[in-house]
């Protein structure tokens, strides 16, 4: 039946990506590479999916939405459209974590998975899961760490995956040696079906976040840029 039809959206970074499960089945997967177009290329692209397949958007029965860490803009943008989504079908929204969504796809392996991004300003994001049991678990909370840190929360064989920067990637290896065992970068791009999967785990249980408050989770404050006064100006008080 159509209207069992969940959607999940990320835009938390240059890649962005969409997935359409049904029941945890994922029916439908589309990433692209939007850079920080992520505001011109989200909605046609959630369009597309819809049509191809002959959905509706009142199909839609829940929403699942990447909520970071990532960049700002692209953050807003896919949490914004998730949001409108959500109150306008009248269905439950959740928000999952985007280095998880990066970590779930390579956890059968049994080891714990490393998931980075870059977190600017020659800094990492990254969050380490591992899959015990039944029970998909993080053994270290998403936080922004130097490439030399990140190593030294690594304490055995461990993957790495996520969008590891060039910059940091030499630090990382020498550091780890034989105990990281990295995901090609091809392999290590974030699938949406990893993220519509650990959304209906929540939907599938009745848990769902509050639209209102479901928060982007940047781990760093955006740059603000002080304004400008003219010359014998005053700043206001």
């Amino acid at each position: 039946m159509a209207d069992t039809i969940h959607l999940a959206i990320d835009t938390s970074t240059v890649y962005a990506g969409l997935a359409a499960s049904r029941a945890g089945t994922v029916l439908a997967e589309y990433t692209w590479r939007a850079d920080r177009d992520h505001t011109r290329t989200l909605m046609p692209a959630i369009v597309r999916v819809l049509e191809f397949h002959g959905w509706k958007p009142e199909d839609l029965a829940g929403v699942v939405v990447a909520i970071g860490p990532g960049s700002f803009n692209g953050l807003r943008v896919g949490l914004s459209v998730a949001k409108g989504l959500a109150l306008a079908l009248e269905v439950p929204l959740v928000g999952v974590s985007t280095l998880a969504a990066s970590a779930y796809a390579h956890v059968s392996g049994g080891l714990p998975v490393c998931a980075i991004q870059d977190g600017g300003r020659k800094e990492l994001a990254v969050a380490i899961y591992q899959q015990q049991g039944e029970r998909f678990v993080c053994l270290l909370e998403e936080q922004i760490l130097a490439p030399e840190a990140v190593a030294r929360q690594v304490t055995g064989p461990t993957v790495v995956t996520g969008e590891v920067p060039d910059w940091a990637a030499s630090t990382l290896r020498e550091r780890l040696g034989d105990q990281a065992r990295f995901v090609p970068p091809m392999i290590a791009v974030r699938r949406s079906a990893a993220l519509a999967a650990l959304g209906w785990q929540r939907l599938a249980a009745g848990d769902h976040d509050d639209p209102a408050a479901l928060q982007p989770l940047y781990l760093r404050r955006p740059p603000i840029t002080p304004p400008k006064h003219a010359a014998g100006g005053h700043s206001p008080s």
